[in-house]
């Protein structure tokens, strides 16, 4: 009996493994906008990407079309938890990427916040396109994400408007494709394959 009770843990364990190993990553855009101002824009958005295999050709659309300082933003939550040895992202040249954004937020186990602002990843344009790929490691972040840190959430934010204080600042919108996750590319909605 304690045989077979042991044999029936360990196959749920093992059970429990394989379907946390198996869950999706997804990259599900949001929009934060507590006044109501619409300048906040995000969504997949098809024949704005790069080119793929099944030809939709996908980007992720994030928009601030206003002031930087306004309580709004347009992000994607990726659907991750665990350890991270690489993040990215290939954004279009004619957007943004600025220290702030767009940028990966992830919280660890912990409650900290670390941030990877597009400014400060390894930065290597894709020929023959008008798009950069973007990489980051755990020392990229502020503060750095160690390899021992383990992510609960992933986000990626973009608050970073057209003016700052009035003055021009930024094009307001960024097309992102190819998420990267430890090697693993979302270029579309739905789960990665």
């Amino acid at each position: 009996m304690k045989c077979a009770w042991m044999v029936s843990v360990t196959f749920s364990l093992v059970l429990a493994s394989i379907a946390n190993a198996a869950q999706p990553l997804m990259v599900k855009p949001w929009i934060y906008d507590p006044d109501n101002t619409g300048i906040v824009n995000s969504g997949w958005v098809p024949k704005q990407g790069l080119p793929d295999a099944g030809g939709s050709n996908h980007a992720l659309y994030l928009q601030k079309a206003g002031e930087t300082t306004v309580n709004a933003s347009a992000g994607a939550t990726v659907t991750f938890q665990g350890k991270i040895t690489e993040l990215g992202f290939d954004y279009r040249n004619d957007g943004w990427c600025g220290a702030g954004a767009p940028r990966f937020n992830v919280v660890d186990q912990n409650g900290v916040y670390h941030f990877f602002g597009c400014d400060y990843g390894v930065h290597t344009p894709i020929p023959g396109t008008n798009w950069t790929r973007v990489r980051f490691t755990g020392a990229d972040a502020f503060p750095p994400l160690l390899p021992t840190d383990t992510a609960v959430s992933v986000d990626i934010v973009f608050d970073e408007g057209t003016t700052l204080f009035g003055e021009p600042y930024g094009t307001g919108f960024t097309y992102l494709d190819n998420i990267d996750v430890n090697g693993t590319l979302v270029g579309k909605p739905g789960a990665a394959k």
